[in-house]
């Protein structure tokens, strides 16, 4: 392919913000985001020439970044974290309260949805967050219709009560 490393960086400049939240919204470990966007990009890069261009590349990058998180969850087991103190925020910080309310949503966020195993998380994310319509998911995620449909309901339902928990029951 012609260009290809030019046409690459510029996907990966443009999209690797999104490839990040997708990973941390299917429970991907704040330590392993950067090795797991990583092992995305690189599939990316092997798959380039299958990509059709006709199409939106945010759904194309979710199926990868969803086949590459089942890799992960089952290496998981055997890996161990390590805190690290060095990492340098990447945009600009918000103010203080702005910060802490933005971290307060996503923690509530991520906490939903981490009681979804891993099949009805996908469907969330890609249907509840970023809005995909179910037959193109149906095509991300290689499922019938039928089944994105119904998890979409089952997940809405899961996710409501695990809010309501998170909340304290109210």
């Amino acid at each position: 392919m012609s260009g290809a490393p030019t046409e690459f960086r510029e996907l990966y400049a443009a999209e690797l913000a999104y490839v990040v939240r997708t990973l941390q919204r299917l429970g991907v470990a704040d330590g392993d985001l950067e090795d797991v966007a990583q092992d995305v990009f690189v599939t990316v890069y092997r798959l380039r020439d299958e990509r059709d261009h006709s199409r939106p590349v945010r759904p194309w990058l979710f199926g990868i970044a969803y086949r590459v998180v089942g890799n992960y969850r089952q290496k998981a087991h055997r890996r161990r974290e390590v805190a690290r103190d060095d990492v340098e925020p990447a945009e600009p910080r918000p103010s203080p309260a702005d910060a802490l309310d933005e971290r307060r949503k996503r923690a509530a966020l991520l906490a939903a949805l981490a009681t979804l195993d891993l099949e009805h998380r996908a469907v969330a994310v890609l249907y509840e967050l970023d809005g995909l319509p179910a037959p193109a998911i149906a095509e991300v995620l290689g499922i019938p219709l039928n089944t994105v449909y119904s998890r979409a309901r089952s997940a809405r339902l899961k996710l409501l009560e695990a809010t309501r928990a998170l909340r304290g029951g109210t």
